[in-house]
């Protein structure tokens, strides 16, 4: 007699298979950032973002459902990736941290319309255009406005620790 797994079995399976492969997939670490309507910055670290059109210049950022910083966005919300260097892995986890207060000690300045930190690896300042739902999380689709680099390495994440690249 053959036993055959519910649906929901399988989905859980394919879904704990699915997150050890990401896992596996280094990913530069970014803090996504926008102003709230009295001028206070908010943040949130971020894997998941990708250039996604090059004419015109477009960048894709997925938020969890749940962000704060997610509720402040609207078509024409200027935002901020703010790509961290290798050395900033503190500030990746600050700004994880739902209870942290993520701005103290952080330099930042405004810059293309978002909190644009002082010290990062790249900028990319973009203006949102479209909110996209996506399961759990929401795909933030904007135009690039703005971007700047700084020479060095960026922050990765991969296997749920923070590191960095360096060219073999």
């Amino acid at each position: 007699m053959t036993t055959v797994a519910a649906p929901q079995e399988l989905e859980a399976g394919v879904a704990g298979r699915y997150r050890q492969a990401l896992r596996n997939v280094a990913a530069a670490v970014a803090i996504v950032t926008a102003f709230d309507a009295g001028g206070v910055p908010h943040g949130t670290t971020v894997s998941a973002f990708t250039p996604l059109s090059m004419e015109p210049a477009l960048l894709l950022v997925s938020l969890d459902n749940t962000s704060r910083l997610l509720e402040l966005l609207e078509p024409g919300t200027l935002i901020g990736v703010n790509v961290l260097a290798a050395g900033q892995a503190d500030v990746g986890r600050r700004f994880a941290d739902r209870a942290a207060d993520r701005w103290r000690g952080v330099a930042w300045r405004a810059e293309a319309g978002a909190p644009a930190l002082r010290e990062r690896h790249a900028f990319i300042g973009v203006e949102t255009e479209q909110l996209i739902p996506a399961g759990d999380h929401t795909l933030v689709l904007g135009g690039v406005r703005e971007a700047d680099w700084a020479p060095g390495e960026p922050l990765l994440y991969w296997q749920r620790a923070f590191g960095s690249y360096r060219p073999v």
